[in-house]
This record gives C-alpha cells, sequence and structure tokens, in this order.
C-alpha cells in the first residue's frame, strides 16, 4: 500500500465512534490548558528552526510576542477557538485574515533557515504541536481516555492545521501514526542559542511588566518545563527530578477537580469568548487578527 493509499480517507479508520462536530468537540476542551500549555507550545512548535526563525525575524511587529503579548495571545487563542469550534464560514474567514498576515513573514537573508508561513509541512508540525499539546493535558487532567474517543477526538484535531493550508491527508492517518510521526521528528528537534534565549524570555514573561514577571515568573517556568517533552527539557538545559513531578502532578489534581467541574460555559472560557469575539469583530468590520 502506498503513502498516498495509506493517507487517504478510504484508508482512514472508521470505528464505531461518533464522528465529532464542533457541538460535541466542546466536551473534549478545558479553556484552562490553553493558559497552562501555551508558552510549552510555542517552545515546540519554535523548536523546528524554519518556524522558530520564521518568527524571530519577522517584520510584522504588531504579532510579537515580545512586544504585543496580549494580542499575540488573542490571536492565538481565536485561532484554536475557530479551529476547534467554529463553523466552515468561521474558518474561511479566519484563514483569510491570517493568511493576509503571514504573508510578508519569511526569513531573512543570510538566515541559517528559510520559512514561508505557507508552506504545508510547517504548518503540519505547528497543528501537532497544538494536538499534541492537548492531548497530554487531557490525559494529565481527566486521565485515560477512551480509545474511540481518544480516535474520533484525533481526527477531528486536524482542523488545527486545515484551518490554513495543511492538507487533509497530510494528517497521519490514525492516532497510532501520529505519535509514530511525533517521536520521529521530535528527535530532530534541536534549540540553538538564539532559539534558546528566546524561549528562556518567554518562560521567564520577559514581555510582561517587571512586577508581573517577579510574580509570576517562577511559577510559570515551572508550569513550562513540566510540559515540555524530555528532548526538548533536554535542549533548553531544564532540569526535572521526579519531586518536580510529584508537584505538577498534584497542582494538576487540584486545578482539575475544581475546573472539569465547572458548567461548560465556563469550562470553555477562553474559547467560547474568543469565538464570539471573532464573530462580532467581524459584523463590525474589525481586523480578525
Amino acid at each position: 500500500m502506498t503513502a498516498a493509499l495509506r493517507n487517504s480517507d478510504e484508508y482512514r479508520p472508521v470505528g464505531t465512534y461518533e464522528p465529532i462536530t464542533p457541538e460535541s468537540a466542546r466536551e473534549y476542551l478545558d479553556g484552562i490548558a490553553a493558559f497552562l500549555g501555551g508558552a510549552a507550545n510555542v517552545i515546540m512548535q519554535l523548536s523546528h528552526k524554519p518556524v522558530g526563525y520564521g518568527v524571530m525575524e519577522s517584520d510584522v511587529d504588531s504579532g510579537k510576542v515580545t512586544l504585543h503579548p496580549i494580542k499575540r495571545l488573542r490571536t492565538t487563542l481565536t485561532y484554536l477557538a475557530v479551529a476547534w469550534l467554529g463553523d466552515e464560514n468561521d474558518r474561511k474567514d479566519y484563514r483569510e485574515a491570517v493568511n493576509t498576515s503571514h504573508r510578508s513573514i519569511r526569513t531573512k537573508p543570510g538566515s541559517p533557515v528559510k520559512y514561508n508561513a505557507f508552506d504545508p509541512n510547517l504548518q503540519l508540525w505547528v497543528a501537532a504541536c497544538l494536538y499534541w499539546g492537548v492531548d497530554d493535558l487531557l490525559l494529565r487532567m481527566r486521565g485515560p481516555m477512551d480509545p474511540e474517543a481518544a480516535e474520533a477526538f484525533y481526527q477531528y484535531s486536524s482542523r488545527l492545521g486545515t484551518t490554513l493550508q495543511m492538507r487533509e491527508e497530510m494528517w497521519p492517518v490514525s492516532r497510532d501514526a501520529f505519535y509514530a510521526y511525533w517521536e520521529e521528528h521530535l528527535a530532530t528537534r534541536e534549540i540553538d542559542a538564539a532559539t534558546r534565549q528566546y524561549f528562556n524570555d518567554l518562560a521567564d514573561l520577559k514581555m510582561l511588566p517587571l512586577p508581573l514577571q517577579l510574580l509570576l515568573g517562577g511559577l510559570h517556568r515551572f508550569i513550562v518545563t513540566a510540559l515540555l517533552p524530555q528532548h526538548l527539557r533536554d535542549q533548553m538545559n531544564m532540569s526535572w527530578s521526579a519531586r518536580d513531578e510529584r508537584a505538577f502532578t498534584f497542582l494538576l489534581r487540584l486545578i482539575s477537580a475544581v475546573w472539569t467541574r465547572m458548567p461548560t460555559t465556563i469550562r470553555l472560557f477562553p474559547f467560547n469568548f474568543y469565538l464570539a469575539d471573532m464573530r462580532l469583530r467581524r459584523r463590525l468590520g474589525r481586523p480578525l487578527v
């Protein structure tokens, strides 16, 4: 069987699960995960050097987290909200808005790597990081998922890439195939001195005012370290002990005990908020990104 056939819809596992819709996807999402896993996920995405240098060398200052952290948080969370919860019109309109901002993002002459924001293979890596991050936090906060439900959510999560230019057939054919892809590509990621400094600044919240850095920086670095795969911890020269893991597990259990029992409207925040914000911006003719 060729790779093209393996990745065609004909060979995607059907199973007995119900396909997920934007409405039923709400059962799988905990908004608190977006706040907990955000910076660690950025490091995963940018550990792929073309993505990392494309972001660091971008001349589009309006989208830089180091200059506009609140706006960057809004646009990132809006993308996740649209990809997971939006309808086809939402996805089409947000794709067009993101494409407009991406057109001028390229690596500079002399950069050690080349980056094009429209490269579907790079978008596959970014989508894979987003899925891996939410799957990891679902496991940590809720425990193992029913295998058929896990497969259904995985298949649905291809929207994390297809909301932009990633083609559906590029998404690994099954959840097992995804984890083979993940381990293979994660092992090749190397963080150099320039990207390590950029990531350390993110972990230490250097983009925020000094009082917030001092108040939240230590906890934020602890959470970032906890949620990075071990390979990237090693690349970042971050230490992590069994005691650290126990402390983080205890922290997540406390959060989960409260958050997962919240009414759906609260549990989904901020995804539902940013989806509503995007729709309001569209109706008022305001920029979406």
